[in-house]
């Protein structure tokens, strides 16, 4: 047998390849004589007298004796690049933490039994400029490249020494076929003239001995053990298998014959997998044209029926208002909100979601208008500050629990939005704002006090300012610089309503008692919501929003309940009936589902999806209960045989549908798990826009029905970008289905995760961002948890004063809610022009040398682009796999992702 005659590319002949065995030694020794050889440290000190940077290595093919060495040099402390002509390599020499080098030329340069094969003329002149640039900035360079039957290919030139450091070595393990460097001698260490020692030792193994020999030994037992029977696997005999590759191919004499080379069958790998063939089909113009038309009438055909919903709606509406042109001109104001709400809400910034959620859960404070009003109905002069009836009590829950959503709303969005205010933004002049408001404000005080002008008149153009400016609010938050302008201009708007219905309790006989009420649960809820936002930060944000919700549906079922209480009997319309009811019935969810998203979102709740059997049947049944107590609180009579009494059938349809919808709205969100938060958020956020409008079309008010479209529209369309974000189906997170089971496009088990995890150190990760070039930063809720913003700012900032071109990328739902992550960066003073959304940066991933993905895992799954039969198939990610080189942090290793998935990356 000839051991050098073993065919590397088998994997079992691996255990016997002595060629490899010694070759490792020799990779190993060659860096130790380099540092016997080399006047400095390997790695870096800091020391009293003064700070010594670690010593650059540079190692010219990574076969074993390079990998071997790359090891050796990393262990001990040195900054260490590689190259080699076969791609292959490049994944073996980042994962020991070392920089692969590479020629902007494409060309593979893997040869046969695994070693390279001899380049074209082009890619060795490209090869020689990098080579001759690598070699005046590192201090020791390791040479292994061999070519069987070839003398040594010549990779360090004269040039290249004399560009190199004087003290700076060579060391090449080519030596006993001519050489890599230009000046070696075999068995010598040469000195150059400008000082670089050139080692061409040929013995490197043997200065191991007893490694060697160790090895050595090892390889001969172990291709003893394996020379056969290995394809019949026949037990109990000893025999030389000639129909194994690996020993045929060692076999050089057998029964007196010599078989080398003549009788020797060569090794062939096996053939690679077939591909799967994409079968490119040529269409004609007519079948091209019949597929646009097809399109065409899908996207008509879609729209009609949304349309004949939609005039549906506006005729039963029309049939059911009665004689009142006061019910037709609140329609109108409702629509034409709604419409210029869904126009501004698409222009907002991604990276504005969580700033928009929170001005526009301030503004869902306007509940305080049914809560003032229903204290202003019925008041009288010698009641005090005490409410004195039910209505009135109801009246006073709504208005303290609205302030409370509107001071805090409000301070945590200037908060949020301060984050994102540069060094280099210019100065706000807001101030200058207050003659406007003056000048509103004013007129509406000349026409109650003094009775210039009408003061119902003037209310509604009051009313109609603060409409305005909440539009105008949200059109403001489509870009940072022009956010802050937006939330001034919610809070006026805000403002303005609020002071225009002060008017209205005025016009409606209030008494100073219904004032001072008004004025006191206003106050104590500014206090108290103002005290809550003063101790929430970014990490905080989700479940305050929730919380707030929570408080506008319990205000909104107050105002409901309050209303009908406060009406004589048979006093108040079908349609007022219908939105008293209404205003009920979402009210109940909003509050009970967003205590639930709070609980979750806290860490109070467990976030998994609560899947009670017969879950769907459950909703069905709430809602066809609820249905029917709507029928009954409108017609009374539906219920004569049970409850002769109509205001007590009311009543208790009243209270069924509070219970009802309350539980329904525990069980809604309770059934959505937690991965899904930032949806069901965004849901509840229009939730309580609902209920707002539900509210205005109650009082027959035209302000709470716009902004309360306003806000609707604006939630809806939130819930529609986070569920195209996430994969989910809009519909099953309204029914609280999403995310509860999995669903697989396709047939089969999921892919089955393969390969080992490589763990890095925190010098590999150090030394590899200061070699690159191009990072990108990939955040996840991690990095909320571990409040690490401000270490990654600080890298960033490290890196960019570097010259590194750094980027952050977010995917829409990273974090708990929308735009989490980008407050959080704004946080930690990270300029917003470096933070990008997936859209903008997923391209760039293939020109990036090194990601950092920091706490996050389903977001940049490969699983969702891979592998139909996992639950996030087609949820649009961040293709991070695609850069050159990246590191993912993680609490703890191998873990997965808020879904439960594991990431294959």
């Amino acid at each position: 047998f000839s051991v050098d005659c073993v065919r590397r590319m088998r994997s079992r002949a691996h255990s016997y390849d002595v060629l490899s065995s010694q070759a490792n030694i020799a990779g190993y020794r060659a860096v130790v004589e380099a540092a016997e050889e080399f006047p400095r440290f390997f790695a870096g000190q800091m020391t009293a007298a003064g700070k010594i940077p670690p010593a650059k290595v540079l190692v010219l093919g990574a076969g074993v004796a390079g990998l071997a060495a790359i090891q050796t040099a990393r262990n001990m402390g040195a900054i260490v690049r590689a190259f080699d002509v076969r791609p292959v390599t490049k994944e073996q020499v980042e994962s020991m933490g070392a920089t692969f080098l590479e020629v902007p030329i494409q060309e593979d340069g893997s040869g046969s039994g695994g070693y390279a094969r001899e380049m074209s003329d082009e890619f060795k002149a490209a090869q020689a400029r990098m080579m001759l640039e690598q070699a005046g900035d590192v201090d020791i360079i390791v040479t292994t490249a061999l070519i069987p039957g070839r003398k040594a290919p010549i990779l360090v030139n004269q040039e290249m020494l004399d560009v190199m450091k004087p003290g700076s070595v060579c060391v090449d393990l080519a030596a006993a076929n001519g050489g890599n460097v230009e000046q070696t001698r075999p068995n010598e260490i040469v000195t150059t003239e400008n000082g670089v020692k050139i080692v061409g030792y040929t013995d490197l193994p043997s200065r191991l001995p007893s490694t060697a020999s160790n090895l050595f030994g090892n390889n001969i037992a172990k291709f003893i053990l394996s020379i056969g029977p290995q394809t019949t696997k026949e037990k109990g005999i000893f025999q030389i298998d000639l129909e194994d590759d690996a020993v045929q191919n060692m076999l050089v004499s057998y029964g007196g014959e010599a078989r080398y080379p003549d009788k020797i069958t060569p090794y062939s790998p096996p053939p690679p997998p077939p591909k799967n063939d994409v079968e490119v089909i040529t269409k004609s113009e007519e079948e091209l044209l019949e597929e646009a038309n097809k399109a065409q009438l899908d996207a008509f055909v879609r729209n009609a029926g949304t349309a004949s919903l939609a005039a549906g709606a506006l005729l039963a509406f029309g049939l059911t208002s009665g004689d009142s042109p006061s019910s037709v001109a609140l329609m109108s104001s409702f629509a034409l909100a709604g419409l210029a709400g869904y126009q501004v809400v698409w222009g907002v910034a991604p990276a504005l979601h969580s700033p928009l959620m929170a001005v526009t859960n301030a503004v869902s404070g306007m509940t305080a208008v049914g809560g003032m009003l229903l204290l202003a109905h019925g008041s009288t002069p010698d009641a005090g500050l005490i409410p004195d009836s039910p209505a009135h009590w109801m009246g006073a829950v709504a208005t303290l629990l609205s302030f409370v959503n509107i001071a805090g709303g409000f301070s945590v969005s200037a908060k949020m939005l301060d984050l994102f205010r540069r060094p280099t933004d210019p100065k706000d002049y807001f101030e200058l704002y207050a003659l406007p408001a003056s000048i509103v404000l004013g007129g509406l005080a000349a026409a109650g006090f003094t009775g210039v002008g009408d003061l119902g008149t003037v209310s509604g153009t009051v009313g109609i300012a603060s409409a305005i400016c909440c539009i105008a609010a949200i059109a403001g938050l489509a870009n940072q610089e022009t956010a802050r302008t937006g939330n001034v201009l919610g809070m006026a708007g805000v403002a303005f309503g609020l002071a225009s219905t002060t008017a209205d309790m005025s016009i409606a006989g209030a008494t100073l008692p219904a004032f001072q009420q008004a004025g006191l649960m206003g106050g104590v809820g500014s206090a108290v919501g103002a005290a809550l936002a003063s101790g929430v930060g970014p990490t905080e944000l989700p479940q305050t929003v929730a919380a707030f919700h929570s408080l506008v549906g319990i205000a909104a079922m107050a105002g409901a309940a309050g209303e009908y209480l406060g009406s004589s009997a048979g006093e108040l319309a079908a349609g007022t009936l219908s939105a008293v009811y209404l205003a009920t019935f979402i009210g109940g969810i909003t509050a009970t589902g967003s205590m639930v998203a709070f609980g979750k979102l806290a860490g109070m709740l467990d976030p998994k999806a609560l899947s009670l059997p017969g879950r769907d049947q459950i909703n069905l049944g709430m809602v066809t209960l609820c249905a029917a107590g709507m029928a009954a609180f409108l017609n009374p009579g539906l219920a004569g045989d049970l409850v002769s009494d109509p205001e007590s059938v009311r009543l208790a349809s009243l209270g069924m549908v509070a219970a009802v919808s309350s539980v329904m709205g525990l069980h809604l969100t309770a059934s959505i798990g937690g991965a899904d938060m930032p949806v069901v958020i965004t849901i509840l956020n229009s939730y309580s826009g609902w209920a707002l409008c539900a509210e205005g079309f109650m009082l027959g008010n035209p302000l709470l029905a716009q902004v309360g479209a306003l806000i609707g529209f604006s939630g809806a369309i939130l819930t529609w970008i986070m569920c195209e974000a996430m994969g989910r189906d809009v519909v099953s997170v309204i029914l609280g289905g999403a995310g509860t089971k999995q669903v697989a496009p396709s047939d089969g088990e999921a892919v089955e995760m393969e390969g080992e995890v490589t763990i890095a150190t925190v010098d590999n990760v150090g030394e590899t961002l200061a070699e690159a070039k191009n990072v990108i930063i990939v955040p996840g809720y991690g990095l909320a948890v571990a409040q690490a913003q401000f270490a990654i700012a600080d890298i960033a900032k490290k890196l960019q004063g570097m010259g590194k071109n750094v980027r952050f990328g977010i995917h829409p739902v990273a974090g708990r809610m929308p735009g989490q992550l980008n407050v959080l960066l704004a946080e930690a003073g990270v300029p917003y022009d470096m933070v990008f959304e997936m859209e903008e940066i997923n391209d760039d991933f293939e020109e990036t040398d090194v990601v950092l993905v920091i706490g996050a895992s389903d977001t940049v799954s490969s699983a969702a682009e891979d592998d139909p039969n996992c639950s996030i198939y087609g949820m649009p990610v961040l293709r991070v796999w695609k850069s050159h080189l990246v590191y993912v942090l993680k609490r703890t290793i191998g873990s997965t992702g808020y879904t439960g998935l594991e990431n294959p990356i």
